[in-house]
């Protein structure tokens, strides 16, 4: 197939311009091994971009709890009420 197959293609894509560093971690074993499954699974390109999809998510949330902290703290805190239509809103109970 010309260029490789579609994850790898993907994966030149998305590393083509960003990756410029290469480094070392120590993980946990369990982490290590999810990471793999998540690639066997078709879910990662590698084990290199499953942990940049997670640094990356990292910065959303970090980012959704600066958010949140804002809207609490011009709104106030969401009441017990709140939380139960939310609840609700979301088919959650």
């Amino acid at each position: 197939m010309p260029g490789g197959v579609p994850e790898l293609r993907a994966l030149r894509k998305r590393y083509a311009h960003g990756m410029t560093t290469k480094i070392a971690v120590s993980l946990p074993d369990e982490l290590v091994a999810a990471a793999r499954q998540s690639v066997a699974e078709g879910r990662a390109a590698s084990v290199s971009a499953f942990i940049a999809e997670a640094l990356e998510g990292h910065g959303r949330y970090g980012d959704l709890a600066e958010l949140l902290a804002d809207m609490a703290a011009e709104a106030g805190s969401p009441t017990e009420q709140d939380r139960v239509w939310a609840r609700r809103a979301l088919g959650l109970g």
